[in-house]
C-alpha cells in the first residue's frame, strides 16, 4: 500500500505560525498534524505501508527530513515531490505520478479525522465522506440504493447532496488514476480553473469504476487559530483521555499540570499551573504563569502570563500579562 500526501498549500488561514512551519507540521496535541495522519492509516490497515509520498512547495531540506523521518516512523519509503505551480488537487496528486500505482491511498493533510480507516480494499475506490451543514462549499457524492456513489459534483450552489467529500480516497489501481488525471491535464479540462479530483472520479465512474462512500466520524479542522486550538482540545481528549504525557526531561518546580496536556522533552515549569488542554513543545521554560487550552512551540520562554486560547510559536520569549495570542516564531515580547 501507498500513501499520498499533498501538503503544498500555504496555510495563509493560519499566519503567522505558517511563514516559517507549512500547516501539516503545526503541532497538535505533541505531534504534527500529518504524523498524526500517517499513524492513524498505519494502525488502521491491515497491510504494510511500503512508501508515503509527500508532495510540497519549497519548504527547505528540514521539513523533508523531518517527513522522512515521519515515513521511516512506520517502517515506510519516504519519497518527496514539489508542487511549483497551483492547479488544483489533482494537479497535485500528479505531481507523485512516479509514485502513483498499485493500491494507493490520497488523504490531503489539512484536517484531522476521528474514524475508523479500515475497508475492503477490493473495491474499485473508497471516498470518505461527512455530512455537513454547508454541502456548497465542498465536493459532494451521491449513492444509489447499494451504496454504489452515482455522481461527484464540485462546490455546487445548488443543493445536490450533504455528503461532503473529505479529503481522504482510496484506489485499487493507482496506475488508472494516474492515467486518468494526466487526461484531464493533457487535455487542459479544468472545473471553476483548477484541476479537480471529483472531475477525474466522474469519468472513472462513467468508465465503469465502483466507488463507494466511507463515513467519516468527526472532521477536525485545522485551518486557522480557533480551528487549531480546538483540535488539539479535543485530540488530547480522544488520545489522552484524563491523563498527562510527559515527555522525557520534563522539570515541574512547584508547578501544577492539569490533564489532558502533552509536555515535550525538557520542558521545564516553574511556579506555574498548566492545564487543561496544552499541547507545550520541547525545550521550553514557562515561569510564573498560568497557560490553559493553547498550543506552545518548542524552545519558547513564557515569563509572567496568563494565557488562554492562544497559539505560541517556536523560540518566542514572551514576558507580558495579555489573556489571548497567535504569535509567530522568533518574537520577542515584553512588558
Amino acid at each position: 500500500m501507498k500513501i499520498i500526501i499533498p501538503m503544498a498549500g500555504r496555510g495563509s488561514r493560519l499566519r503567522p505560525h505558517t511563514l516559517t512551519v507549512p500547516k501539516p507540521l503545526i503541532p497538535i496535541a505533541g505531534k504534527p498534524i500529518v504524523q498524526w495522519i500517517v499513524e492513524d492509516f498505519s494502525a488502521s490497515l491491515d497491510v504494510q505501508i511500503d512508501e508515503i509520498a509527500f508532495v510540497i512547495g519549497d519548504f527547505g531540506l528540514a521539513v523533508e527530513k523531518q517527513l522522512c523521518v515521519i515515513a521511516e516512523g512506520v517502517g515506510a519509503k519516504c519519497s518527496i515531490y514539489h508542487q511549483e505551480d497551483p492547479m488544483g488537487p489533482a494537479h497535485a496528486i500528479y505531481c507523485a505520478k512516479e509514485s502513483l500505482s498499485g493500491p494507493t491511498i490520497v488523504v490531503f493533510a489539512d484536517t484531522l479525522f476521528k474514524a475508523n480507516f479500515s475497508f475492503n480494499q477490493e473495491e474499485d475506490g473508497i471516498i470518505w465522506v461527512k455530512r455537513v451543514d454547508n454541502p456548497a462549499n465542498f465536493g459532494v457524492i451521491q449513492v444509489d440504493e447499494n451504496d454504489v456513489i452515482t455522481e461527484f459534483v464540485e462546490k455546487s450552489p445548488v443543493f445536490v447532496s450533504d455528503m461532503a467529500i473529505v479529503g481522504i480516497y482510496y484506489f485499487r489501481d493507482g496506475d488508472y488514476f494516474r492515467q486518468e488525471v494526466q487526461y484531464l491535464i493533457d487535455n487542459n479540462l479544468r472545473d471553476k480553473g483548477e484541476f479537480q479530483i471529483t472531475s477525474v472520479l466522474e469519468n472513472m465512474k462513467n468508465l465503469g469504476s465502483r466507488f463507494r462512500p466511507a463515513i467519516i466520524d468527526e472532521w477536525l479542522d485545522c485551518g486557522n487559530k480557533d480551528n487549531v486550538l480546538d483540535t488539539n482540545r479535543r485530540i488530547l481528549e480522544l488520545k489522552q483521555g484524563d491523563q498527562n504525557q510527559m515527555e522525557p526531561g520534563v522539570v515541574l518546580e512547584n508547578s501544577v499540570v492539569i490533564p489532558p496536556c502533552h509536555i515535550g522533552a525538557n520542558t521545564k515549569l516553574v511556579n506555574t499551573v498548566v492545564g487543561p488542554f496544552v499541547s507545550l513543545g520541547s525545550n521550553c521554560r514557562v515561569e510564573n504563569s498560568v497557560v490553559q487550552d493553547s498550543v506552545i512551540q518548542n524552545d519558547t520562554v513564557i515569563t509572567s502570563a496568563t494565557l488562554s486560547r492562544s497559539m505560541v510559536g517556536n523560540q518566542v520569549h514572551y514576558l507580558a500579562h495579555l489573556q489571548e495570542l497567535s504569535i509567530g516564531d522568533f518574537t520577542v515580547i515584553q512588558k
